[in-house]
This record gives structure tokens, sequence and C-alpha cells, in this order.
């Protein structure tokens, strides 16, 4: 029996006060669950970021629950919340957001030592064998392609040993056919480590790539289901 990793109920997001007031994202009850792979849907700014960064950690809700593997997070301090990340929550952003100034191996590495996942398992180098780029280990992100930067970003999201992998538009800097490769290789490490993967995207074609949509507008969820 899968269990619930990720709980959101009556959350609320807003942003501005008075006649500025934005409400950005309101979501009744969604739950997460083990090994799920979840596409996010929906248009630009239809509250697919906001979701995941509420789910993250990222963003304290205005209102509402966030729990994280039935403890609360969203009720946490800022360093509390990112204690709870560091333990089970790897995040690949539409840009890879690397240190620029550490190498490959080192960025990985920081990722592990955050976790206190280096103790056990596969080191760095091990992960960025995963992605395929040992030969890369001593290239600073300057010097990477931008497929392999989001390769070393998967690396190092993976070096946390996460139980939940969040993307958020991960291949939208990226051309099309290095995109391609960048999705097999996300499907590929889940199919192998079996964590929770929850993907924000537009693109019909990443979606399709999930078993679960859920599609929101407007900062609701207008839509969800098993679709394969």
């Amino acid at each position: 029996m899968t269990q619930s990793l990720i709980r959101c109920r009556g959350v609320i997001v807003e942003y501005g006060q008075g006649d500025a007031l934005v409400t950005a994202l309101r979501i009744d009850d969604l739950t997460i669950s083990e090994g799920e792979r979840v596409g996010l849907v929906g248009r630009s700014g239809s509250g697919k970021t906001t979701l995941l960064h509420v789910i993250a950690g990222l963003v304290q809700p205005t209102d509402g629950r966030v729990e994280w593997r039935g403890q609360p997070l969203s009720t946490l301090d800022v360093a509390a919340r990112g204690r709870a990340r560091a333990a089970g929550i790897g995040l690949v952003f539409q840009s890879p957001t690397l240190f620029p100034h550490l190498t490959a191996f080192e960025n990985v590495a920081f990722a592990q030592c955050v976790s206190h996942a280096e103790t056990t398992g596969p080191g760095p180098l091990d992960m960025l064998t995963l992605v395929g780029l040992a030969s890369k280990a001593d290239s600073l992100p300057g010097e990477l392609s931008g497929g392999e930067a989001q390769r070393v970003a998967i690396a190092r999201a993976l070096a946390q040993r996460p139980q939940l992998l969040l993307c958020d538009e991960p291949t939208g800097h990226l051309d099309s056919d290095t995109g391609e490769r960048v999705l097999d290789l996300v499907d590929a490490l889940q199919a192998e480590f079996g964590f929770c993967l929850v993907t924000a995207t537009h693109d019909s074609d990443v979606a399709a790539r999930s078993a679960r949509e859920i599609e929101l507008d407007d900062g609701l969820v207008v839509r969800e289901g098993v679709f394969r």
C-alpha cells in the first residue's frame, strides 16, 4: 500500500494587499503518494510553479496546511523547512542553478553534504556516472552545455536520496533533442530508484510521460485523473 508523501489541505497563497491582492493558489485537498509520476499542467501563470514551491516548502501558504510524510511542513520556520527539504525532496528547475564557482563534482558533493546522504550509498562521482557525466566531474558550470548542466542538476538532486523529485519545466531552456534525452534520463532514474516524480509543464508531450495529471488554471485544480 502506497503512503502519502505530500498532502495539501485548504492551501491558499496570496500576494499583495487591498485592491492589489492576488490569489495565486487555492487547493482544497490534494495528496501525492510514494512512487507516483505526476504531471502538473496548465498555461503559464496557472499556479504550477507556486504549487511546486509550496510542496517543497519554499513558499509558506497564507492559509491552510501542507504535510510532508504525515508531518506538518507549512507551519515550520524557514530553517526547519530547509532541513525537511534536504532530508527527502529534490528540486530541478528550468535553469540548472548550479553554483558557478564549484565543479560538477563539488556541486553534487555539496548537495550530499547538506542532506547528510554522503555517508552511505553512491558518492558524487557515482551520481555523475549515472547521468553520463563522469568525464565532466572537474568542469565548472560555465564549461558545460545546457544539457550537461541540467544533467548535473539532476545528479545533484538525486544525491540527496530524495523520496520526491520536483521538476519545474526541466527542458524549458533546452532544444527538443536535448530535452528528450534529459526526460528519458529522468524516466530511467525514476524507474530505477522509485522516487515520486512531479513535473510542472505546459508541454503536452512532457505531460504525457506522467501517469497522473493535475491541471491548474488561475490557481485552482480544474482537472485531475489517472490517464495512463
